[in-house]
């Protein structure tokens, strides 16, 4: 029996002896993380990778690899759910105590950051030159690919990142200044992540540890000090507030507003808003409730949009940065990936094909009729009363998950399709998706695989794998398309005529 006023441990919770185990190594891989960034991490000057020419280099990379497997083999083991909620952050901030001690991991992007915030507080447009050709004095702790490239992010986290660099005064400080930032995302997302996986029927324990616990929040988002933190800390409490309010127009706005930052800092959280509208409209939707929700919630969105450009005095400038953003060519975009494999083919045949910048650009097409099916998935469904999907504990949990679960879905098609990947973008997904679905492998798994992608330093292991993982690629791309097809065909073939 259980004692009065503690409420029953759920049946599928761990025992306590699983949780200790799971909370005492992922701390021990947290450490052993640490270690590896203070020897070869992202140390704010050019480094060869993991540490080479140190004599770190096997130490480096041998505490990298253990580090990450005990903190993703923890993560993993408990990704039906924490004992409770409370347990699944007080592990999570212990975790994450080891990596706000350590220099910068798995990434340089930060100096890149405040390259860029030094830049715009020296009256230089950040997105009409490189760092490098404004004369930053800490260029060289920017990765060589970005020193002269514009800056790819909005206007608003160009005003954050100038303002870290005021605040910091030097490039030590900046850094600590940019982390907490994105510490303060990470806690806003976290304190949103209990409310919006109740609405939807999901476990909280489970939602809260998924995200806060996963190995690519701890080291990418707050020891690399990613903005990735301050887009999801903007995107979850938006969200919160259209689904506690809906229909509402100061809700509406607000809500909005917070989606015009998001998209301000990176411009991702684009695909968001039509499934935002969704949740912006409450019970059964029609036709006119969404017309009017959208006014007000693309009212709140254009307003910060256009009040961050004008603020930072940047206009619309910031846009034309974002087709910079692509410049590196990895195998892990699968879009980049099938382009290599064409080349490749194009190459024994004797003729040079250039076939990435096509299959990129096909991909961003796939990606916008991705997105509007995914939204029209999630629109008919909820015009249908009786529709199964909505059978749930509370009538409102259908808007609430079809929503969310559609602007995780949306994101993950912007992470699978876009022309580059960083393990760090696999957290926009994850968000969502942990507050909105049932079942959990199909994006966890993926997650625990690119926590194994990047060194301390940055060095992304793809670097060292062009042509084999290109291949597998590809074959993984078109294995899942051939899945899906086939899934949707039994799907239309199952429903009656």
């Amino acid at each position: 029996m259980t004692a009065p006023g503690v409420p029953p441990t759920p049946p599928d919770a761990p025992s306590s002896r699983a949780a200790l185990l799971a909370r005492y190594a992922g701390l021990a891989g947290a450490v052993l993380l640490a270690g590896a960034g203070w020897l070869g991490g992202a140390l704010p000057r050019a480094t060869p990778a993991a540490g080479r020419g140190t004599g770190d280099a096997s130490w480096t990379v041998g505490l990298w690899l253990v580090g990450t497997a005990l903190l993703v083999g923890a993560w993993w083991a408990l990704r039906r759910g924490a004992p409770s909620i409370r347990w699944a952050y007080l592990t999570a901030g212990l975790w994450a105590l080891p990596l706000l001690a350590t220099p910068p991991l798995g990434s340089r992007d930060v100096y890149s950051y405040a390259c860029q915030g030094w830049t715009y507080a020296h009256g230089v447009d950040p997105y009409a030159v490189g760092v490098a050709g404004a004369g930053c004095p800490w260029v060289e702790s920017v990765a060589p690919i970005w020193r002269d490239t514009p800056a790819p992010y909005g206007p608003f986290f160009v005003l954050l990142a100038a303002f870290a660099v005021t605040l910091g005064g030097s490039l030590a400080g900046t850094v600590v200044a940019l982390r907490a930032l994105a510490v303060a995302g990470v806690l806003l997302a976290a304190l949103c992540l209990p409310a919006l996986a109740r609405a939807a029927g999901v476990p909280t324990r489970r939602a809260a540890w998924l995200v806060l616990a996963c190995p690519l929040v701890g080291v990418h988002l707050i020891a690399g000090a990613h903005n990735d933190a301050l887009l999801l800390g903007l995107l979850l409490p938006a969200l919160l507030v259209l689904l506690r309010r809906p229909g509402r127009r100061g809700p509406l706005l607000l809500a909005g507003a917070l989606l015009g930052l998001a998209v301000t800092v990176k411009a991702t959280a684009v695909v968001v808003l039509p499934f935002a509208a969704l949740a912006a409209v409450p019970g059964r939707p029609t036709p006119r409730a969404l017309l009017r929700g959208v006014g007000w919630l693309a009212g709140g969105v254009l307003g910060a949009v256009a009040a961050t450009s004008l603020l930072s005095g940047l206009g619309p400038g910031w846009i034309g940065g974002l087709t910079r953003s692509g410049d590196s060519e990895q195998w892990t975009s699968p879009p980049t990936a099938v382009g290599f494999v064409v080349d490749y083919a194009g190459r024994l045949t004797g003729r040079e094909l250039g076939a990435v910048p096509v299959t990129r650009a096909a991909a961003l097409l796939l990606l916008a009729v991705a997105v509007a099916a995914l939204w029209w998935q999630a629109w008919s469904a909820l015009r249908r009363p009786n529709d199964a999907r909505q059978r749930v504990a509370r009538p409102d949990a259908a808007r609430v998950r079809l929503s969310l679960r559609g602007a995780g879905l949306a994101l993950a098609a912007t992470v699978v399709l876009a022309p580059v990947f960083h393990p760090w973008y696999a957290t926009w997904p994850l968000a969502l998706l942990a507050v909105a679905s049932a079942r959990t492998t199909w994006f966890v798994a993926p997650c625990a695989a690119a926590a194994f992608l990047a060194l301390p330093d940055g060095t992304n292991l793809a670097r060292f794998s062009k042509a084999p993982g290109a291949l597998a690629m590809t074959a993984l791309a078109l294995g899942l398309a051939v899945w899906g097809l086939l899934r949707l065909r039994r799907t239309g073939a199952a429903r009656p005529g």
